[in-house]
């Protein structure tokens, strides 16, 4: 194990991978905590309706990304052989799966918006802002999809500085269109949510644009032809689909846990609704080292498997998990100790939300380290290894059997406080720690599935 300490190679790899995914990540997050903020200036209505609205985005971005996280193993692997011819396949796959969801979800948002508002609320307010947003937002999705599987391809071949440039300008048209558009500035109308919702269309349009000229521009190995993105034969595809199949339903199923879990905290109320958009906003910052480390750790396993070398993709595996729940104690740490700190971005919380958020703060910051080793074991060791099935089982394991019922025997049977249930819902992140760590240890999860 120190060998790798020590392994130069090992770490500017990782580096030159894992910061720009970092960077991007953290541009996402301050995208959505800025977001936050805005609309917290028009009250909590307003943050609940936008926070559960989004949860139809975030059940959509799960399954886009199991998708192209299926996709990164295939691209990963393939580029540890230098078959690009391959590698292109795979992107066209990746980009036609994800458009298809995305027309799913948009028709669902711009028809349906207030069916999904009323499963989570009834309060009509909060129904009715939320579902003005979906309606603009939904628009946004398909392009989102077709972005989101070149930015986790140009990931895979070791590209990872373009995406994480292409999110900074997605930032800055969204933070500027928000301000004119949520606050009427400059001239512009006052459209309040729905103002946030054409920033975030706008800034869409931005990101696919700057991504496909830099593809093509400089990016050659992603850079196909149409007739080279749709070259698929009918084993290949199935190949495909074999090994993805269970990275989706992993994630979507996953997703719909996770909108389960904000239908329970929404039945507490509106407080609590908005509670957890504003902690969970928090977190999510802080958790953007941890996504780069794992995102990291899935191309430089699936490399050191395509080309061969399954003994040092272990021990490659082990360091990650080490740098992962190292990172997780320090940041956990600092989110339990320092909730007023950050609690002051938000000025205008009424007392109730704000030490609600405060309590969900600490005790996410308990559970951080936990939560990092798992991120880091399912995303990059077990997936990068191509052990698909297992990380799905285990996933689906512990939040349908564990997190959603404590959720709501904490909810509705017990009557508990939002903050109490939270932590219930984190023993699914330790039953997976337990389960996932001997598989690792056993090496059955290391599988080459670029070969027939």
């Amino acid at each position: 194990m120190e060998r790798i300490w020590q392994d130069k190679k090992f770490l500017k790899d990782m580096l030159v991978i894992a910061i720009p995914i970092a960077l991007q990540n953290l541009i996402t997050s301050s995208l959505n905590m800025v977001d936050t903020l805005m609309i917290s200036e028009l009250g909590k209505s307003s943050i609940a309706a936008v926070g559960l609205a989004n949860q139809l985005f975030f059940f959509y971005s799960l399954i886009i990304f199991g998708i192209n996280s299926g996709s990164s193993i295939f691209i990963s692997q393939y580029w540890g052989k230098k078959d690009t011819e391959n590698i292109k396949r795979v992107l066209g796959l990746a980009v036609s799966f994800s458009a298809i969801a995305g027309l799913l979800f948009t028709i669902i948002a711009l028809f349906f918006p207030e069916t999904v508002m009323r499963f989570f609320i009834k309060e009509p307010m909060v129904v009715k802002l939320g579902s003005d947003y979906l309606r603009v937002v939904s628009l946004s999705y398909i392009i989102t999809g077709i972005s989101f599987a070149y930015s986790i391809a140009s990931r895979s071949i070791g590209k990872a500085n373009m995406p994480m440039v292409v999110a900074g300008f997605s930032f800055i048209t969204n933070t500027v269109f928000n301000y004119l558009l949520i606050f009427g500035k400059f001239g512009f109308p006052e459209l309040g949510v729905k103002g946030a919702a054409y920033g975030t269309l706008i800034a869409r349009i931005v990101e696919i644009v700057f991504i496909l000229y830099f593809i093509y521009k400089d990016i050659e190995p992603l850079a196909a032809k149409l007739s080279e993105l749709f070259s698929w034969t009918k084993d290949f595809i199935k190949r495909y689909l074999r090994t993805i199949s269970p990275v989706i339903i992993n994630e979507a199923l996953w997703a719909l846990g996770q909108v389960m879990y904000s239908a329970a905290y929404a039945r507490i109320g509106e407080d609590a609704t908005a509670a957890v958009q504003v902690s969970s906003t928090i977190q999510n910052v802080f958790f953007v080292l941890v996504r780069g480390l794992a995102n990291a750790c899935t191309v430089m396993v699936g490399n050191k498997i395509g080309a061969g070398d399954e003994e040092e993709s272990y021990d490659y595996a082990i360091q990650f998990l080490i740098m992962s729940t190292l990172a997780g104690l320090i940041l956990g740490g600092v989110l339990a100790l320092t909730p007023d700190l950050t609690l002051k971005l938000f000025r205008n919380l009424d007392s109730d939300v704000y030490n609600l958020s405060r309590k969900l703060i600490i005790i996410g910051g308990m559970f951080y380290f936990i939560r990092t080793f798992n991120s880091t074991l399912i995303v990059g060791v077990l997936r990068g290894g191509g052990d698909t099935n297992f990380s799905m089982y285990l996933e689906m394991g512990a939040v349908w059997l564990i997190g959603v019922p404590l959720a709501f025997m904490g909810v509705l049977l017990f009557k508990m406080p939002v903050y109490i249930v939270f932590i219930l819902v984190s023993f699914e992140e330790i039953v997976k720690a337990v389960i996932g760590f001997p598989r690792v240890k056993s090496k059955k999860w290391i599988r080459n599935i670029t070969e027939n």
